[in-house]
């Protein structure tokens, strides 16, 4: 083969342009990402960061204990990310811009480790030194600059989906350590096998779900690359062994969960909340990874963001027809993968790799369609191919240096544009509406950004447009609503417009309640005209006829705490004792007792606080040590255990004893009659 004076040739050399070559690249990330760090939180990022406060500061080991254990997403409730979050702040609200740069340092972490990775796989395809090392720091650098990881990288909850990537990486990192070893030392080379697959998918799945995809990448990399190489020897004995009792078992688990999760979808269908069935969301996931693919291999700099609600649902194999054409372009893709893998190692290894690396989130569990995060560990390796091929000698060998460094321009300028926008949150609600004009929560979350700037008429007449589109939106009914008391006063069509979504939408529980509950404060304080008792009633009265409402104790407990809160504000405060009450009955929570005992306390009612507390103990005479089958849980074991819940109600039954006594010394005394 003819030798190219392109790059440097002697090993130090290669070492050296190697090193320059990938500091290089992290250093133009951490540039590009830079204007992001001005951002706010988003969106889940209000439904996960405050645990770090709901115990107080985490200073101790009691706090720590209750938020390590209180996520709720998975079974583990992701633990590991959680811990991640301490490293910006342990306490809540807190500033962004910390998590922002952690993730932002995470993702550096995780292009370095790409960067070795490439580097071992080239070398065990025997490729020469220099074109491994530099296709191994042009592979990752084209994943690191790609402007799709934007909305993983500066979305803080989304670290949870950054972390896994961290230990697939290890644990292949590891195995193929292992497996260099096993020619000459066997017990060394299992060790490594064993130890790196088993920790680094424990410590994956303790972030999140498809951490657990770790021991089918290692298959992938085994039988899709490693034994289709040509100068390949058979596979040791010990790797046999080390596959067949740590990597078979946790992939046959994983798939054994997805037909489990394929029969129940099938037979009990999906969540009330989801807008569409089971087969729909089969027949759709084909075409939202053939999306995926589009914007992956063609980057632009603003893409979907974080609105996926307007992706349409396929109804059948020819509805919309794109659905039979994208299951088309995928089984040839897998299938040309699989019959040339031994032509095309490293392509049929990029190809396989990405699909198995979606089998969790778009496949059987009823999760949402569409999220770009999805794509983070399973696009690691898809670049790699195009970076060997970057690095060949051969045709076009003077233009590919050129062809390598116009595409990492390409992709710093769009991940710097996106970063930009990422750094504005009123522009970047604009943008996104204008982008989703179809997106209910687009628009909704674009009227806010108006609202925030004081340009009311503008958002009333985008929630207006959307909800005649939307009807049963109950994100943009409330936002109206909301624009409506800040603009002017609410008009009756306005609330029965409101009561139609709050009745037939996908009712988003604590959207609903939590504005609700802040609408009768404004109705009691009549600060917003058109808002009154009677309009709030007909929207909870609305709220109760949605088909959850009979789903759910929870939603039902909600129901009667808003009926409870909303008869305080009339004065009735019979009915908001019964009502109360009979929240607490529908689903005893010590919670939820302490919560309308103190509403009681603070409208001055202390000794119908203690009767909700006395209730509730009538109810549950004693807290019971509850069962540890998830990380939920884990966490009530330990409120549980340090007397969590007794030690609130205590507390709190003092404070309401002592407005008693405080009442009744202000009461004035009866003047008893003097003898004549």
């Amino acid at each position: 083969m003819r030798t190219s004076a392109r790059f440097p040739q002697t090993p130090i050399a290669t070492d050296i342009c190697f090193g320059i070559l990938f500091g290089s690249l992290l250093w133009i990330t951490w540039c590009v990402y830079q204007p992001g760090l001005s951002g706010t939180f988003l969106f889940d990022d209000y439904a996960n960061l405050p645990a770090l406060g709901n115990f107080g500061p985490v200073d101790n080991w009691a706090t720590f204990s209750r938020y390590i254990t209180s996520g709720f997403a998975d079974p583990t409730g992701r633990p590991l990310a959680l811990l991640s979050f301490l490293l910006d702040a342990q306490d809540w609200p807190a500033d962004p811009a910390p998590f922002k740069r952690t993730s932002i340092l995470l993702h550096l972490l995780n292009g370095a480790l790409l960067c070795w990775l490439l580097l071992q796989l080239g070398r065990a395809a025997h490729k020469p030194k220099r074109e491994a090392a530099l296709a191994a720091a042009l592979g990752s650098g084209l994943w690191l600059l790609h402007p799709l990881w934007i909305s993983t990288t500066l979305y803080v909850v989304q670290r949870e989906a950054m972390l896994p990537a961290t230990f697939v990486l290890l644990g292949l990192l590891g195995y193929l350590h292992g497996r260099s070893l096993l020619a000459s030392r066997p017990p060394s080379g299992a060790a490594w096998i064993a130890g790196s697959i088993s920790i680094c998918t424990l410590l994956g799945i303790l972030s999140k779900a498809n951490g657990a995809l770790l021991p089918l990448f290692v298959l992938t990399i085994e039988h899709v690359f490693l034994r289709a190489l040509p100068a390949r020897l058979p596979p040791p004995r010990q790797l046999k062994t080390c596959l067949a009792v740590i990597v078979y078992p946790v992939v046959t688990a994983t798939f054994a969960y997805l037909l489990y999760q394929g029969y129940v979808g099938l037979v009990h269908g999906v969540p009330a909340f989801r807008p569409w069935t089971f087969t729909q969301r089969l027949l759709t996931e084909p075409r939202v990874l053939l999306d995926y693919l589009g914007l992956l291999v063609l980057p632009r700099p603003y893409s979907r963001g974080l609105f996926n609600d307007d992706f349409i649902a396929s109804t059948s194999l020819f509805h919309p027809w794109t659905t039979l054409f994208a299951l088309a372009v995928i089984t040839g893709l897998l299938v040309f993968a699989l019959r040339e893998r031994k032509r095309f190692p490293a392509l049929a290894l990029a190809i396989v790799f990405y699909f198995a690396g979606q089998v969790i989130e778009s496949t059987t569990i009823p999760l949402e369609l569409y999220f770009e995060h999805r794509n983070y560990v399973p696009a690691l390796l898809l670049f790699w191919p195009l970076a060997l091929w970057l690095t060949r000698d051969g045709a076009l060998a003077r233009l590919k240096p050129l062809i390598a460094a116009s595409a990492l321009l390409l992709l710093s300028v769009e991940t710097y544009a996106a970063a930009s926008l990422w750094g504005e949150p009123r522009i970047q609600a604009l943008v996104w509406a204008a982008q989703n004009p179809d997106s209910p929560r687009a628009q909704a979350y674009a009227a806010s950004a108006e609202r925030s700037m004081g340009q009311y008429k503008p958002a009333e007449a985008r929630l207006r447009t959307a909800l005649a589109a939307h009807p049963d939106e109950v994100q943009l009914a409330i936002n109206l609503l909301g624009v409506r008391c800040q603009s002017g006063s609410i008009a009756p069509s306005d609330i029965d417009a409101a009561a139609f979504a709050l009745r037939n939408g996908s009712n988003r529980g604590p959207l609903t309640f939590d504005w609700i509950s802040q609408a009768i404060d404004l109705a009691r304080n009549h600060t917003c005209d058109g808002l009154t008792a009677t309009t709030l009633q007909q929207l909870i009265d609305a709220t109760a006829q949605n088909r959850q409402a009979t789903d759910s104790k929870k939603f039902q407990q909600e129901l009667l705490d808003l009926e409870g809160q909303l008869a305080l504000a009339r004065a009735d405060t019979a009915a908001a004792q019964r009502d109360f009450l009979e929240a607490l009955k529908t689903l005893p929570d010590a919670g939820v007792a302490l919560k309308n005992a103190a509403i009681l306390g603070a409208a001055g009612l202390p000794e119908a606080g203690l009767q909700q507390l006395d209730y509730y103990r009538q109810l549950v005479p004693r807290e019971t040590m509850p069962a540890i089958r998830s990380m939920e849980g884990l966490h009530q074991w330990l409120l549980y255990r340090d007397g969590y819940w007794d030690n609130e109600i205590a507390h709190l039954r003092m404070t309401l004893q002592d407005d008693v006594q405080a009442a009744s010394n202000q009461r004035p005394s009866v003047p008893q009659n003097s003898r004549p």
